[in-house]
């Protein structure tokens, strides 16, 4: 695994399309037993090199009840972007994350980690890839289906907070989801 990571960190496959050039973010061990797939990293996790360095980590590490230590206990708890490197600025946000990454180092790194029991898709970009056809219509149906998926993926909307009003239109979300993540995220 330690092999793998370095090839990752080392990886320059899109660096022509990155406006602040490669740093892929990826955090794995064999002993983890949950993955974290979300969009890509921001500025802020560009900058620090850390995982979910930002306020929607803050936000995350809330939603699932655990600790920084927790979070960033990588025998516990792997992340793995859907894109590893800041894919640079949009029109309404951050780009979507680059296409080649997940491709060239999705399977090898989850082949790596044979005590996965949980994986956390965080937005449409993860869900996409990994549910495919079983995508309800749209986000909010996905996650409101979310038991179809377990118990291998549990899907979440995005913790950023530019998604305050899907969480203000959505509270069963908090009520009903959250709980249940809380209570796997522990049986872990």
């Amino acid at each position: 695994m330690n092999e793998l990571l370095q090839q990752i960190r080392n990886c320059t496959l899109c660096q022509e399309h990155l406006p602040l050039g490669p740093r892929p973010i990826v955090a794995a061990n064999p002993k983890a037993r949950i993955l974290i797939i979300g969009h890509a990293p921001g500025t802020k996790v560009h900058e620090t090199g850390v995982p979910w360095d930002d306020p929607s980590g803050k936000q995350l590490r809330k939603w699932m009840g655990v600790t920084d230590a927790e979070f960033y206990d990588e025998t516990k708890i792997a992340q793995m972007p859907m894109g590893f490197c800041y894919p640079g600025k949009g029109k309404s946000g951050d780009l979507p994350p680059r296409s080649e990454c997940a491709p060239q180092w999705h399977q090898k790194v989850l082949v790596g980690m044979p005590n996965l029991k949980l994986t956390l898709l965080i937005g449409q970009y993860a869900q996409k890839h990994y549910l495919g056809d079983q995508m309800e219509k749209n986000l909010t149906e996905t996650v409101r289906n979310y038991k179809a998926y377990l118990p291998q993926y549990f899907v979440l909307p995005h913790p950023s907070p530019r998604n305050r009003f899907w969480l203000s239109k959505n509270p069963w979300f908090e009520d009903e989801v959250l709980p249940v993540l809380r209570q796997m995220i522990i049986d872990q």
